[in-house]
This record gives structure tokens, C-alpha cells and sequence, in this order.
């Protein structure tokens, strides 16, 4: 009679315990990002700690290697790479090691994004003579074309939910930021100014939408609510501010700033407070991509876990 209760409190307390193991490990996993810098003389993909210390060089090639993005599980670091000639679409382990063309084109590929469950990558591809943005799968396979427009559609942006994508586009004169459903369809306007909106990232909790924008006569970093209203400048500098990212937590936001003369990796709280420069490198630093661990904090303090999946069911 008691068996099946004392069954299922084993089971949830086992179920506890594994998600604060994983809850421990991606607190440790989480004190890095990944960014590309010049400072060997090229263009390679770097790992450091959040608060700038121990950057490491993990590619180590003489063609430029850029627009790192980590994924989902933390073993992959996609990015793109010019060691075959042209801008293609590689993975490597996260330690540097085999390293592997997914793309395999003549044409030019950009800015990739996993998606949240790690199963495809969307990116920017010039490979039919527009920009546009596409999805395939991580493994290269099942190549997808979403925007099909005569214009510049790039630098995609998956929603925690993998249902949307948002991404920058000039299709109708200047840069806005779109959004779509992950297979392209539903397309609409998030921005609606004449100023020049690029770059998005989307908030660990899909509440919110950071961004580059030019409205101000200078490049500086937004945000806007999911459907556009309520943006606001966070930055307020004279200098050039640019490529936000999401920390995982919700709490920072990594961007590139050329405040110091040159570009540097900065970070500030999600407010715009506080900003910190995390590479005091006369080199070009850029393109940060934080770790995205599986249990996020998001921005509105709410803890998104497996756990709240098990009590719902």
C-alpha cells in the first residue's frame, strides 16, 4: 500500500538532487565567454572568464576565425572561419580541438545561433547572391532558406522557446529588427524606425529584445519589450556601442564598444549600469558570446527549471 508513495518521494528527491548537481555545474560552466580578437595578429576565437581573466586562444589558425556562438549543452562552440578561402560555418569542442565544416559553400556564411534544444543553427548565407538567413541542422544537414529577400536578412536570434527567430534587416530601405517563426512565416516589424535597428538578442526569459541601434546619431545598445514597444537606450554614450548578448542569468549584458578608441568587450548590468571593460586589449575584441547554461534565472528574477516541468505534471 505504501510502496508507490515511498516510490515517488525517492524519486523527486533523487529528481532534486540531479537538477541542483546541474544547477552547481553550470554556475562554474557559466564564468566564461567565448569572442574574437586580433591580438596575435589575426582574427581567432578566445575563451575567457566573465570578469576578463584567463583568455585563451582556441583556434590558433593564420585565417581569420569570428562570431563565436556556444551551444546549448556547452561541449560546441560554432563560428565562422576563412581558412578555406570564404566564410564558412564551423564547430569545434569547446577546448579547440576538431574542428569541422558544416557548411561547405562557395558563398559567404555569417552570424550563426543554435537553437535552444541544440538540434539546428540558423545563420546569414550569401550563397544564392542576397543575404539571408538561414536554418540547417547541427549537422550541417537540411539546409533551409527563411527570408528569400532581395535585401539584407542577418544576424538571427532564436527565441528561449525555439518557436521564433528575430533578426536584422534592410528589406525595406533601413535596418530593422524582424521577427518570424522558426520556419520563417509570420514575419513582422519590431522596430518601425528610421534610425537603424540591428543586431538582436533575445532575453533568457522571451520577455525582452536587446539591440544596436542608430537612432541617436551613434551606434548604442536598446532594449524593447518581445513585441517592439517600450525601447529604451541603455548605453547614452557619444562612442560606438554594438552587438548586445544576453548573459545566461539575465542579469549582464555583454557588447563591443569603441569608447576606448578601439573595440573592447564590455559589460553591464541589464539596467545599463556599471559597465566594465573585460579585455583592455588594443587589439580588436569582439563578438562575446556568453555560455547558456539549461537552468536560467531570467531578467524578471523568475527561476526557470526542470523542476517546475515535474511539478506541473
Amino acid at each position: 500500500m505504501n510502496g508507490l508513495p515511498l516510490l515517488k518521494r525517492i524519486t523527486s528527491s533523487l529528481t532534486i538532487s540531479l537538477i541542483l548537481l546541474a544547477a552547481n555545474q553550470v554556475k562554474s560552466d557559466d564564468r566564461k565567454i567565448t569572442f574574437a580578437s586580433s591580438r596575435d595578429g589575426n582574427l581567432e576565437i578566445y575563451m575567457m572568464n566573465t570578469n576578463g581573466s584567463n583568455a585563451v586562444n582556441l583556434t590558433r589558425n593564420r585565417a581569420s576565425d569570428y562570431n563565436p556562438a556556444w551551444s546549448p549543452n556547452g561541449l560546441k562552440i560554432a563560428f565562422i572561419s576563412e581558412r578555406d578561402g570564404n566564410p564558412e560555418l564551423y564547430v569545434i569542442n569547446t577546448d579547440g580541438r576538431n574542428p569541422v565544416n558544416l557548411t561547405k559553400d562557395a558563398g559567404y556564411d555569417w552570424n550563426p545561433a543554435w537553437s535552444p534544444d541544440g538540434n539546428k543553427i540558423a545563420f546569414t548565407s550569401k550563397r544564392n547572391g542576397t543575404w539571408d538567413v538561414y536554418v540547417m541542422e547541427a549537422n550541417g544537414q537540411n539546409l533551409v532558406n527563411l527570408t528569400q529577400k532581395p535585401a539584407w536578412d542577418g544576424r538571427p536570434s532564436w527565441s528561449p522557446d525555439g518557436a521564433k527567430i528575430v533578426f536584422e534587416s534592410s528589406r525595406y530601405g533601413n535596418f530593422e529588427i524582424y521577427m518570424m517563426k522558426a520556419n520563417g512565416k509570420n514575419l513582422v516589424n519590431l522596430t518601425r524606425h528610421p534610425g537603424g535597428d540591428l543586431a538582436p538578442s533575445w532575453s533568457p526569459d522571451g520577455h525582452e529584445i536587446v539591440f544596436e541601434s542608430h537612432r541617436d546619431n551613434n551606434g548604442e545598445i536598446y532594449v524593447m519589450n518581445v513585441d517592439g514597444a517600450d525601447p529604451v537606450n541603455l548605453t547614452k554614450h557619444p562612442d560606438i556601442d554594438r552587438r548586445p548578448h544576453w548573459s545566461s542569468d539575465g542579469t549582464k549584458i555583454a557588447f563591443e564598444s569603441l569608447r576606448d578608441g578601439n573595440s573592447e568587450i564590455y559589460v553591464m548590468n541589464i539596467d545599463g549600469t556599471n559597465p566594465i571593460n573585460l579585455t583592455k586589449n588594443r587589439a580588436f575584441d569582439g563578438n562575446p558570446s556568453w555560455f547558456p547554461p539549461p537552468l536560467t534565472v531570467s531578467a524578471k528574477r523568475k527561476l526557470k527549471t526542470q523542476w517546475g516541468k515535474i511539478k506541473e505534471n
